[in-house]
């Protein structure tokens, strides 16, 4: 075990235990012991990255994440996210990260991804970008299709943040690999990907305890709650981007 890694995850588990996160784990068994494998999460949450780990490990394994290289840069968590080799993906210069991510996979490593790039605001599943096939194709290692359920009760977007004594239960899912060649077409395997996670998705929604009252918030559309339509949820990320481009714009011109 890496000694900040390890750390890292020791003082983690010692927050979910505080904060009476209740985790339920499936499909453990299909994070490989050894070797390299990409681990596509959907994302509903700003703690995602903190939760999906824990799936890899029963297997002994330990996750590198793919985020923002803004995390990276942070005073605080800059030393953590190097120190755990975490791998920083700049938006602008993409091609970097991707190299680096293809180079961990070959040497071994899980790799973890979100394919929707951005937190789903509905918790539906939104369009997955194409990175996630090629990057395992590039490698040549399987996919890992993995589903998180309950997160977005901690702490969202467009939603106050709830790091205390919640008890909130969280789901983890494991699907069963994904394999891919040069030879296929990366816009069906990348299909096939969303549906392995859709049906993970809606068992693990199927399975959750109830929501109800204030927590119909955190509940689609679609079964009954009252988080934003895919829809309403797309216009509302445009929205975001158009504002967050004015921001740089703005910066910029000073």
């Amino acid at each position: 075990m890496e000694p900040v890694y390890s750390s890292v995850i020791t003082i983690a588990r010692g927050v979910f235990a505080l904060q009476g996160l209740k985790f339920t784990l499936s499909g453990a068994e299909n994070v490989p012991r050894t070797g390299g494998a990409v681990m596509a999460i959907n994302h509903t949450g700003y703690m995602d990255f903190t939760y999906a780990g824990l799936a890899a490990q029963p297997s002994g394994r330990l996750v590198r994440f793919m985020a923002k290289d803004q995390v990276f840069t942070h005073k605080i968590s800059g030393p953590l996210m190097r120190g755990m080799r975490h791998i920083p993906v700049d938006r602008d210069a993409g091609a970097a990260s991707f190299r680096a991510a293809v180079q961990a996979l070959k040497s071994g490593e899980i790799v973890g991804v979100f394919p929707e790039a951005t937190i789903s605001r509905s918790f539906e599943l939104k369009e997955f970008k194409s990175g996630t096939v090629r990057m395992a194709v590039s490698a040549g290692v399987p996919i890992l299709p993995t589903v998180i359920w309950g997160s977005q009760r901690v702490w969202t977007k467009d939603h106050p943040k709830r790091l205390g004594r919640t008890g909130v239960p969280i789901f983890l899912s494991v699907g069963a690999p994904i394999t891919a060649t040069r030879k296929d077409d990366s816009e069906e395997v990348t299909n096939r990907l969303r549906h392995a996670m859709t049906e993970l998705l809606h068992a693990a929604q199927a399975g959750y305890p109830p929501l109800t009252g204030d927590d119909l918030t955190f509940l689609p559309a679609r079964l009954g709650g009252t988080a934003p339509t895919p829809e309403r949820a797309q216009q509302l990320d445009e929205e975001e981007a158009v504002a967050r481009a004015a921001r740089r714009a703005a910066k910029a011109g000073h």
